[in-house]
């Protein structure tokens, strides 16, 4: 049986709708101490075993790992704001660094040596060339960035020195939401640009702030490369095929390929709600490079990924969750 970290959480729960019903016989184990996640977001199938723990617990890893005898981990759980990250550091380098370490220790006591590992492209920094492939210099600007860097990097020591064999996934921006509703993005505070447009659409929110105007880029602002979070889940399920037939380290960008500003989505946001969106403009924020699109070639070439939603999906998908964002528990 494969493991998931984090499951509760945003990604993690499309993850498991996805692996699922991709495998309708299968069952999957689900990690989370709900600091961030939500219960109800796993009430989906009783396929679903769950366990709330934290994953820097080494000897409650350790027996979630034996009861369930896990083959692979797919490791999400993490602290993941880019703003945070620079005002608390020590929650950073404790939850991303630290605890996984001692999640590696249980995998490396069980004789677990298979896992998905769930990056960023935050790793990279500000770019040199740009689309970034996975050979771009890795000098990230931010602390999230630098604890997932690291990650990395212990990813290939337990690699060259027990034989573990992992596939790392530096995402670009997750987005969207899964077409049945049922779950979706909701963070507490939320802090990602759709949700936080749709919203003020809907009235919660005065306005949308963009924080700055003045990047070199064609219309001032930041541009990135939006993924949904349905294409990020089978790109872990193409991984978790590709880390068993090949031995060894490898990592992919994931990402659209194409790059939208910040007032480029703001735009389509309009389109799909039908609605006037304001917008307030505030500085910059430290640790945000003007632009970051990914090269995804090599996981289009070895995994057989390709994405399946544009700007104007993702948008649509976030949108019907955003009226009704409310899992299945109420929670």
């Amino acid at each position: 049986m494969d493991l998931v970290t984090g499951g509760a959480g945003y990604i993690g729960s499309h993850f498991i709708k996805t692996y699922l019903n991709r495998f309708p016989e299968s069952e999957i184990v689900a990690v989370d101490n709900l600091s961030q996640g939500h219960a109800g977001a796993l009430s989906m199938s009783s396929r679903i075993h769950f366990e709330q723990e934290d994953i820097g617990n080494t000897e409650a890893m350790v027996e979630i790992l034996r009861k369930y005898e896990i083959k692979t981990v797919i490791h999400f759980a993490a602290n993941c704001y880019v703003g945070e990250s620079q005002e608390n550091p020590a929650k950073y380098f404790q939850n991303n660094c630290i605890h996984t370490l001692n999640l590696f220790k249980a995998m490396q006591i069980c004789g677990v040596k298979q896992i998905v590992f769930s990056s960023t492209c935050a790793t990279y920094g500000n770019p040199v060339y740009s689309p970034l492939d996975e050979q771009h210099p890795q000098n990230p600007i931010n602390v999230y960035g630098s604890t997932k860097l690291m990650t990395e990097q212990a990813l290939r020591a337990y690699s060259l020195a027990q034989g573990w064999s992992y596939v790392a996934l530096r995402y670009f921006n997750a987005a969207g939401a899964d077409e049945s509703g049922l779950i979706g993005e909701r963070h507490d505070p939320e802090t990602h640009l759709i949700p936080l447009i749709l919203q003020t659409a809907l009235g919660k929110r005065k306005a949308v702030q963009i924080y700055g105007n003045d990047y070199d880029t064609p219309d001032g602002t930041c541009i990135r490369d939006y993924i949904h979070v349905n294409d990020l889940a089978t790109a872990h399920i193409a991984a978790i095929k590709y880390l068993r037939e090949n031995p060894g380290g490898e990592i992919f960008n994931l990402g659209s390929t194409r790059g939208s500003s910040v007032l480029d989505v703001i735009n389509t946001c309009r389109k799909v709600t039908g609605r006037d969106i304001p917008v307030e403009y505030s500085a910059r924020r430290p640790g945000d490079p003007p632009l970051l699109v990914a090269n995804a070639e090599k996981a289009q070439r070895l995994l057989g990924w390709t994405t399946r939603y544009d700007l104007r999906q993702i948008v649509e998908t976030a949108w019907q969750w955003e009226q009704h964002p409310q899992f299945p528990s109420g929670r």
